[in-house]
């Protein structure tokens, strides 16, 4: 296809799964409505952001995939005829977790699935007590309306992800993400850090010639204050769209896909890498 439509939906935290579903399917159906044929959803879309504390009792909140939520989830992408993108908390064994994405094409069929590789640990954000680091590499799929890469949040701040997702022929990255400010941090430094967000994305699209889209959650949970902005970039790093800091929404934004092809011809940084040069990128840090 020439060109593809994207629906990032911005959501927020529910009372309960089956609130959740039934709000995001609400954006979900207003995405579509609009014209969108890719969807994506905000990380662990279906429930609070927990790892904002150390508690073994939320490990409830996982399930398998795929499980309830995929078939229900490839249900709609059917009826709506869309590829449908689902973050969820997978629970892949007793005591083995995972922070996974499933992609499912337009006619249902779960085409696999992505697991988080980059787990966080830091204040609010105590990832590594739940989360399992992937083990299914970095991936793309050939969906009915285009090929996608798919990477989880922690994953977006790493040149490599993004790298060695688009070798494998990704025309868009697509980030599901949470994160936001701390209270204590956001007066200093809340500015520079959405900016640091935000830019490494956009460099992420110029370096690798491919759309990213960056798909945050908003609202509260505990301390952390999510601040949204969901927003697409193009292959030269341009914010086409943008969504608020608050609303949960859908942020619908056409993408013409012989951009990436232009921009290769042009600017054609895969041609020119020197692998031959990379193999210290497998060390940890050059100090022997």
């Amino acid at each position: 296809m020439s060109t593809v439509t994207l629906g990032l939906i911005q959501g927020g935290t529910h009372a309960d799964k089956a609130e959740s579903h039934a709000r995001h399917e609400m954006l979900i159906r207003d995405a579509a409505g609009r014209g969108a044929q890719i969807v994506c959803l905000q990380e662990l879309f279906d429930i609070p952001y927990f790892c904002t504390r150390q508690d073994t009792a939320l490990f409830d909140l996982a399930e398998p995939m795929p499980g309830p939520t995929t078939e229900r989830m490839a249900a709609l992408a059917k009826e709506l005829g869309i590829v449908l993108i689902v973050p969820l908390f997978e629970k892949r064994g007793p005591g083995l977790y995972h922070n996974t994405a499933a992609v499912i094409d337009a006619d249902g069929t779960v085409l696999g699935k992505y697991r988080k590789m980059h787990i966080p640990q830091d204040p609010g954000f105590e990832e590594k007590f739940y989360f399992t680091p992937g083990d299914l590499g970095y991936r793309v799929w050939d969906t009915k309306f285009g090929r996608i890469g798919v990477l989880i949040c922690w994953d977006q701040w790493y040149p490599e992800a993004a790298r060695l997702t688009a070798l494998a022929g990704a025309q868009i990255l697509f980030y599901p993400t949470a994160i936001g400010w701390l209270s204590a941090e956001k007066a200093a430094l809340g500015t520079a850090q959405h900016c640091a967000w935000e830019t490494v994305q956009r460099g992420h699209a110029v370096a690798n010639g491919c759309f990213v889209a960056a798909v945050n959650r908003t609202g509260f949970q505990d301390d952390t204050e999510f601040w949204g902005q969901s927003f697409l970039a193009n292959p030269y790093g341009e914010i086409v769209a943008k969504a608020s800091i608050s609303e949960q929404e859908a942020l619908v934004v056409t993408c013409k896909l012989q951009e990436v092809e232009d921009f290769r011809r042009i600017w054609p940084f895969f041609r020119d890498r020197r692998i031959d040069t990379y193999t210290p990128l497998t060390q940890r840090y050059l100090d022997e």
